[in-house]
């Protein structure tokens, strides 16, 4: 069983930067491919960003290209989501999530969730 507790949301304005953390619990962090989604209300869950369980793999949403930057600390059981030149679009509740094997082609078939965390850029 693994736990994720994302934190890090907050109010921001366009343009500025946000760092959101997801703490696992467990010791089989290092086991897991981490990945973060972001949802809005009537919305389908949205790939955002990814990291392999190496760390040395990462890939991200064509919306969040040079944006983003995911990744993730073995000691501290922790990844992290860096964003910046933030847009009103990228508000969302943001959720980490934790697969298992080659990254799901669907958020459906991930492993565990976190709660979310409320991100939201005014204009």
């Amino acid at each position: 069983q693994v736990q994720l507790v994302e934190s890090g949301g907050g109010l921001v304005q366009a343009g500025g930067s946000l760092r959101l953390s997801c703490a696992a619990s467990g010791r089989t962090f290092s086991s897991f491919g981490m990945a973060w989604f972001r949802q809005t209300p009537g919305k389908e869950r949205e790939f955002v960003a990814a990291i392999n369980w190496s760390g040395d793999s990462t890939s991200y949403a064509d919306s969040m290209k040079g944006r983003a930057t995911i990744l993730r600390d073995y000691a501290k059981n922790t990844v992290y989501l860096q964003m910046n030149i933030l847009k009103p679009e990228d508000t969302a509740v943001y959720y980490c999530a934790a697969y298992k094997g080659p990254r799901p082609s669907s958020f459906t078939n991930y492993d565990y969730w976190g709660q979310g965390t409320q991100v939201t850029v005014s204009s």
